[in-house]
């Protein structure tokens, strides 16, 4: 490699890390997203609605999970736009990949709605892997893979009526990974500093 090429790769690592420490390695995503899916837990596990009820119901309180991200978002101090990053909008791109599975989760809707809540959860789970490389986290790549693989498992254990499992299987899940993502951050931080 000429010296070129290393001051380009040394650019291009100088800006992931500029995104790993503002953006927290998006910590305040991943605790909203934690809160939201122990809301769904409450949802399939203390309704008497059918499995296509809940489901439309998990749809309608997704939403939540912007206006949360937010709120954690001022509560730890993250920053979501870093000007005169060229790789910033690529986190919004990378979180706007899952819409495209979701013509696939509303023919689960219409067609086995008893396993909604599982195909859900893969397709979030699915979502977080690239996060790994965006914030050189293995956390996520690690919770995306126990999360997809682990709801797929208890789909196929459990009777349909106990398909609440799934719900609060991933949002402990993402409980480990948020809190597991700010002590990686602290030490990022920390060497950042130390760098200085």
């Amino acid at each position: 490699m000429n010296s070129k090429e290393n001051d380009s790769l040394s650019s291009f690592e100088k800006l992931k890390s500029e995104i790993q420490i503002k953006a927290k390695n998006g910590v305040d995503f991943i605790f909203a997203a934690c809160i939201t899916w122990f809301v769904i837990f409450l949802i399939w596990r203390f309704t008497k609605n059918t499995s296509y009820e809940k489901s439309v119901f998990t749809f309608i309180f997704g939403a939540i999970l912007i206006p949360l991200a937010l709120g954690f978002s001022k509560i730890l101090k993250t920053n979501w736009k870093i000007k005169n990053n060229p790789l910033q909008p690529l986190g919004l791109w990378l979180n706007f990949a899952q819409l495209i599975y979701f013509p696939f989760l509303i023919f689960i809707l219409i067609k086995y709605p008893d396993y909604f809540i599982m195909a859900y959860a893969i397709i979030t789970g699915a979502h977080l892997f690239p996060y790994a490389w965006y914030y050189d986290e293995k956390g996520y790549a690690a919770a995306s893979i126990i999360i997809s693989v682990g709801s797929m498992l208890i789909a196929l254990i459990v009777e349909p009526d106990h398909i609440f499992y799934i719900p609060i299987f991933t949002s402990i899940t993402l409980l480990i990974l948020g809190s597991w993502i700010l002590l990686r951050y602290q030490r990022l931080r920390n060497q950042d500093v130390a760098q200085q």
